[in-house]
């Protein structure tokens, strides 16, 4: 069991736009979502922290993430990009802030002790990491003074990580899944099928309930509308030890993002 309580799921951000995101973020608080994830690379900080003012849901009681973009990890500019980052979102202190691609302007040496200093300023309650492979993560262990509150990755049933699960566990480092429902494609998955019929459900929210029992591991699902809620019910649906092993076996290492410039890459 990691140490950090990162609210169980969170609420992704990444697509949204415009008043679209802002009503999708209401939406979510006001179900029952605490954990919201934005970035500089999504260009909608703004919009969720509108979202942030206007949910009858009190700020600190908000798990609130935002990350770094990777043109922006040389040291001068996370403390000064952070700050931006603040302004933006209308608050003085998010509780998590990632690097979000090992690449570009990324130094371990130079970017990570920016991330220490962004902490000491109270910008920031947790630090946390993005798209890392093992190597990285266990690198950026011992580069920080600050521990890692999360790593986030693609996550769903056909890539399901479970070594950068397990770092994750041994550092007390929960894993924040991106994708979790393999963006709709688990919808066609005859496994995933086949468990939701006999749970009078749907295989994303099986997908999902899948995720949520899983240890160390925080999914982050996108959703407008109705499946925001049908995304939080997910939590009450029970698999058996049967279920999940079936969903253990379709494991494909299949990436649905995966850049030339990331880590695996190179």
């Amino acid at each position: 069991m990691t140490t950090t309580e990162i609210p169980q799921p969170g609420f992704g951000t990444s697509g949204h736009e415009g008043e679209t995101c802002t009503e999708s973020v209401i939406e979510a608080l006001e179900t029952g979502y605490r954990h919201v994830d934005t970035a500089q690379m999504y260009d909608n900080e703004r919009e969720v922290g509108r979202a942030l003012a206007d949910a009858d849901v009190d700020r600190e009681d908000v798990f609130l993430a935002t990350k770094v973009h990777p043109s922006n990890l040389a040291s001068d500019d996370v403390l000064e990009t952070t700050e931006e980052s603040l302004e933006r979102l209308g608050v003085d202190q998010v509780d998590l802030l990632y690097v979000h691609w090992p690449m570009n302007a990324y130094d371990p040496e130079e970017t990570l002790p920016a991330f220490d200093e962004v902490r000491d300023r109270g910008w920031t309650r947790h630090v946390g990491v993005s798209n890392f492979t093992v190597d990285l993560l266990e690198e950026a262990v011992d580069v920080l003074e600050s521990p890692i509150a999360a790593h986030q990755v693609e996550l769903h049933p056909r890539l399901q990580q479970d070594e950068l699960v397990s770092v994750g566990l041994e550092h007390d480092i929960e894993t924040v899944a991106y994708c979790p429902i393999a963006q709709g494609d688990v919808t066609a998955v005859e496994t995933l099928q086949e468990i939701a019929d006999d749970h009078d459900t749907t295989p994303v929210q099986i997908a999902l309930a899948w995720h949520y029992d899983r240890d160390g591991v925080v999914p982050i699902p996108k959703a407008t509308g109705d499946h925001v809620r049908e995304n939080y019910a997910a939590l009450e649906i029970d698999l058996t030890a049967g279920e999940r092993e079936r969903i253990a076996d379709l494991d494909r290492g299949e990436r649905l993002i995966d850049p030339d410039e990331a880590a695996w890459n190179r």
